[in-house]
């Protein structure tokens, strides 16, 4: 039996969240917009996800307005998909989740490291730099295969 896919009944801000980005391919397709992937078939060839299940979830977070069609060929008519202002906000999220992850299901180590474009340090859980102290966001980090690559 397949759970509801909205929690009408609770009054909870945590609910309500999860009712838009609360399944595994949502969850990855915002993962994998945050390491540049914008176009449809490029999201389908990382994530392996069916075509249709992608198309889904593209439409809802775009009608969500965590992502927006940005148009880049005309014939035929093509579109990226990038984040918007409400989509970024879910970085800290997203890193989160992946620092969790790191702790409790990498026993050979995170196969991904968050590196400081800056000066090479690596993100904390504080979302500064462990090396220059930094204050960072998504557009100050880049992804680095770890040592579980």
């Amino acid at each position: 039996m397949a759970l509801p896919r909205t929690y009408e009944s609770q009054n909870c801000s945590v609910a309500r969240s999860l009712e838009v980005v609360g399944d595994r391919w949502t969850m990855l397709l915002i993962r994998t917009a945050f390491q540049g992937v914008r176009r449809f078939d490029d999201f389908q060839d990382v994530l392996g996800v069916a075509r249709n299940v992608l198309t889904d979830r593209l439409n809802r977070l775009c009608a969500e307005g965590i992502m927006r069609r940005v148009p880049y060929q005309e014939r035929p008519e093509r579109f990226e998909y990038r984040l918007t202002r409400k989509g970024v906000e879910l970085w800290p999220v997203i890193m989160t989740l992946l620092m969790w992850g790191d702790r409790h299901y990498a026993p050979e180590g995170p196969p991904l490291i968050v590196g400081h474009r800056g000066c090479g340090g690596r993100l904390t859980p504080q979302f500064t730099c462990d090396s220059c102290g930094a204050q960072l966001g998504p557009s100050d980090v880049a992804p680095q295969p770890g040592p579980a690559a």
